[in-house]
């Protein structure tokens, strides 16, 4: 990798959950995201995968504190983003940008498409005039879509161009960083193949670099570089997707490679059985928070927690299996929960 343009370190966001009706005195706390911690190099894309809830779309959102952490460190650049005063903060946001999971609900209903791109411009500091709107036209030119739209409202475009749209936004003021949040999971197949295509292309072009998150381990490994694996706010394997999804050790990630469909309905594949449902974060498992669902759970997992080591070079998991023998093959019988 890279030298690490972005590094968190314990990154936690615990949501009070308050109780009573006098006092309104919290009685809970929901663990959305537990001492997260990883590093994204300059130009690099990391993916960041894992079932709907586990606090993933969170992570990017601490990442450009539009979410305040309750622990932990963002450095950027050379800046601490959570101890930055507000105009620091503002200052250093030119650099960092996000595109939003829902391309209809992400713009403006009421501003023109010219307008739209614009807006960071005008925020820091750029007139609305000529200079401003050549600007805007390459931009769009650059996402795939023609000058005579930057007149026309949102509506006016399919979801895919609103995408676009969307990513035009994001790189009008040249940012070193995009978190990607779910960007294609609203799109039809086909368009979501293009969006990652654009992505691909645009950050080639400008050395951008992405947190990318995502469901679908399809898209994944087609854009990423190195895959980080999220269960119920923890992160438990981190790697290069060539390894991750050739070896994955974490008992977790090899279920949720062994789902992904292939082109071969009748080939062999081997699966990983996983019981029950994600708990809540309101009450995560003790230990282990994987180890409900784990067909290779021992008493080690319901008792202590495991920490993200490294397995091999530039292969990091957090799984108690790990630890002295790796982990059972998938399908491999295991002790039970």
């Amino acid at each position: 990798m890279s030298e690490a343009l972005l590094r968190a370190t314990g990154l936690t966001k615990h949501y009070p959950i308050p109780g009573g009706t006098v006092l309104r005195r919290t009685m809970s706390l929901l663990r959305a995201v537990d001492d997260v911690s990883f590093e994204i190099g300059a130009g690099e894309t990391l993916g960041l995968v894992g079932e709907s809830g586990c606090g993933k779309s969170t992570v990017g959102r601490l990442l450009l504190r539009l979410v305040e952490p309750t622990a932990g460190r963002v450095e950027f650049m050379g800046d601490d983003l959570v101890r930055l005063a507000p105009d620091a903060l503002r200052a250093r946001r030119r650099d960092m940008q996000i595109i939003f999971q829902d391309p209809f609900g992400a713009l403006n209903p009421r501003m023109r498409v010219e307008d739209i791109v614009m807006e960071p411009l005008l925020i820091h500091g750029a007139r609305p005039d000529e200079a401003s709107r050549r600007r805007v036209a390459d931009l769009l030119g650059r996402v795939g879509l023609a000058k005579r739209h930057a007149g026309r409202y949102p509506h006016e475009f399919s979801g895919g161009q609103r995408q676009r749209i969307g990513i035009a936004r994001a790189l009008s003021l040249n940012p070193k960083f995009i978190v990607c949040d779910e960007p294609v999971s609203a799109l039809d197949v086909s368009v979501q193949a293009q969006i990652v295509n654009l992505l691909q292309d645009l950050q080639e072009e400008f050395g951008v670099a992405y947190l990318f998150i995502a469901h679908d381990l399809g898209v994944v490994k087609h854009i990423s570089d190195r895959v980080a694996v999220m269960y119920l706010g923890k992160l438990v394997e981190i790697a290069d997707k060539k390894t991750l999804y050739a070896a994955p050790l974490h008992p977790y990630t090899q279920a949720l490679i062994a789902a992904v469909p292939v082109a071969k309905p009748r080939a062999r594949r081997r699966k990983a059985a996983l019981a029950g449902e994600i708990p809540s974060a309101l009450d995560p498992p003790s230990g282990c928070r994987f180890h409900t669902r784990c067909p290779h759970a021992m008493a080690i997992c319901r008792e202590v927690e495991p920490k993200l080591v490294t397995a091999a070079s530039g292969h990091d998991v957090a799984c108690h299996l790990v630890e002295g023998r790796g982990p059972p093959e998938v399908g491999e019988s295991g002790p039970a929960a």
